[in-house]
């Protein structure tokens, strides 16, 4: 059918939005979604057909000095406001968000609701994720479908997008890239935004969407975001309006965009603990930041060492080539035993002090495309 058809009468738009990552010093990643909610509502799509995932442990977080409150852009609006809990906590799964892009209600893991997207083939899904990722990981119908994702490395998970699908996707970076945080807040010692994420939503706030085209919106991204290098994938059909999607509402008028503060995001949790230890008058407290500090710089150092241990011990002549290349992922099941058995036995990405290790991934990708043989 293709991207770019109009049955207005008979579609409905659906919405599925992602935050991946739990955590203070991975507060944008929710707001960056909180934000694309308040986006949808403005544009007139309801409730029942936006499905949000996320933690849901920022708004109230000891560390949130505006309790309730979470901003997506410098002296932004409260974007928490009204954002419906439909899968918080553990219930943020891989399992559970291809279930509900499935419209699979029995395979859903969790107690209450069961909201998942009930599409027919003449309805549309947008689907946005903002993660941390690496390559070919990111910890995820019959309808036409367009997926923006946000992580690094987000384009190792569109690449084998097939063009005669009706998938569209456009991710923050290319398969070896990062991606990238902005907008920092000193009061609360997070960045607000990802890079990528803001400039989209930037361009779908100020545009008229009835003339504005995926094409053109992919032009401003590549223009804007100079810090990594976004990316299109699948269905060609890119010509199609977005408010085939996103239906659509007057544009704002703002001032030109401009991103700021802009670090990759594997440096944001070294700079915000840094910013802890600054900030903290207590010379105790102080001191144990001080340590917290050290000892996040002390796991990077064994997390690196730990990976090229195993490079060199399972391929000594190619091993230290695997370290540095950016091969393309295709033995994707091996990659993904490998990678779930170096999550569970050495260094789980899912918490907080361990998320640096996402950024090794490339290294199995290129031992499991040696041909190195994965024992299972």
């Amino acid at each position: 059918m293709g991207l770019g058809y109009s049955m207005d009468c008979f579609r409905k738009e659906w919405i599925l939005l992602v935050a991946g990552s739990r955590g203070w010093d991975n507060y944008r990643h929710q707001a960056d979604v909180c934000h694309a909610y308040q986006m949808a509502k403005r544009n007139g799509i309801p409730d029942e057909q936006i499905i949000v995932m996320m933690y849901d442990d920022i708004a109230y977080n000891e560390e949130n000095p505006y309790k309730g409150n979470i901003i997506n852009e410098p002296n932004g609006p409260n974007v928490y406001t009204g954002v419906p809990r439909d899968y918080t906590g553990d219930d943020v799964s891989a399992d559970n968000f291809l279930a509900v892009l499935r419209g699979d209600e029995a395979s859903v893991i969790k107690r209450g609701p069961k909201r998942v997207i009930k599409s027919g083939s003449s309805d549309v899904i947008f689907v946005y994720l903002s993660d941390h990722g690496s390559s070919g990981i990111f910890a995820f119908p019959n309808s036409t479908m367009v997926i923006y994702m946000e992580s690094c490395q987000s384009g190792s998970m569109l690449n084998y997008l097939p063009w005669y699908i009706d998938v569209y996707g456009v991710s923050a970076s290319t398969p070896e890239e990062n991606s990238y945080a902005c907008f920092y807040d000193e009061r609360r010692n997070a960045y607000l935004a990802d890079a990528f994420s803001a400039a989209w939503m930037y361009h779908n706030k100020t545009s008229n969407l009835e003339r504005t085209t995926f094409q053109d919106q992919f032009n401003f991204l590549k223009r804007e975001v100079t810090t990594s290098t976004p990316c299109q994938y699948g269905d060609a059909g890119i010509r199609a309006r977005i408010s085939t999607f996103w239906r659509n509402f007057p544009p704002e008028i703002k001032k030109g965009f401009e991103l700021r503060d802009v670090i990759p995001s594997h440096n944001v949790p070294l700079v915000i603990q840094e910013n802890r230890m600054k900030n903290a008058r207590n010379p105790q407290k102080k001191e144990e930041l001080k340590r917290r500090f050290e000892h996040l710089r002390e796991i990077r150092k064994k997390i690196e060492e730990a990976v090229q241990e195993i490079a060199c011990g399972c391929c000594p002549i190619k091993g230290p080539g695997c370290l540095t290349e950016r091969k393309s992922p295709t033995r994707l099941n091996e990659l993904k035993d490998v990678a779930e058995y170096f999550r569970t036995t050495c260094f789980n990405w899912h918490e907080e002090e361990y998320e640096y290790a996402l950024s090794q991934m490339h290294v199995f990708v290129n031992l499991c495309e040696s041909g190195v043989e994965v024992a299972r």
